[in-house]
């Protein structure tokens, strides 16, 4: 894992607020509906000032550490703050040092493994330790770009 300084963003999109262990259990997990919500065809086409064709997953507002309730953004990155669209937010994702994780080939498996790597990381007291503050996705077309805050 490389420790790299990844540059300030805004985030438009939809949020939820859940934790790993919701996301074990179908009845519970949020995610996927969030996901499906962004993923559909002109989600975000009334959202003006777009980066890029990118996908972006903010990971914030961590309760504890990657036990605890989070908040996931799932939106798009944009060069300023828009008037929001009804149901969605804007959230500032701080320039900070990061670990770099690349997940690569089949998703959603490539992202898990990468997820798992950085929880292995935390639980083995790896340096430099995660800041569980703000964590970063970036969905592109050859993959996923994983930035954890440290």
């Amino acid at each position: 894992m490389d420790v790299i300084d990844r540059a300030e963003l805004i985030v438009v999109g939809f949020a939820v607020r859940t934790t790993h262990a919701d996301e074990l259990d179908p009845e519970r997990a949020k995610l996927p509906m969030l996901w499906q919500r962004a993923g559909a065809p002109g989600a975000f086409a009334h959202v003006p000032a777009r980066l890029d064709e990118n996908l972006y997953a903010v990971l914030t507002d961590y309760e504890s550490d990657h036990n605890g309730a989070y908040t996931q953004i799932v939106g798009i990155g944009v060069r300023t703050v828009p008037r929001l669209p009804e149901g969605m937010v804007a959230v500032r994702v701080p320039a900070a040092q990061a670990l770099l994780l690349q997940a690569r080939g089949p998703m959603p498996q490539a992202l898990i493994d990468a997820w798992q790597q950085a929880w292995k990381h935390s639980e083995s007291g790896g340096t430099p330790a995660r800041a569980f503050t703000t964590d970063l996705e970036v969905h592109h077309r050859d993959g996923v770009d994983l930035y954890i805050a440290v």
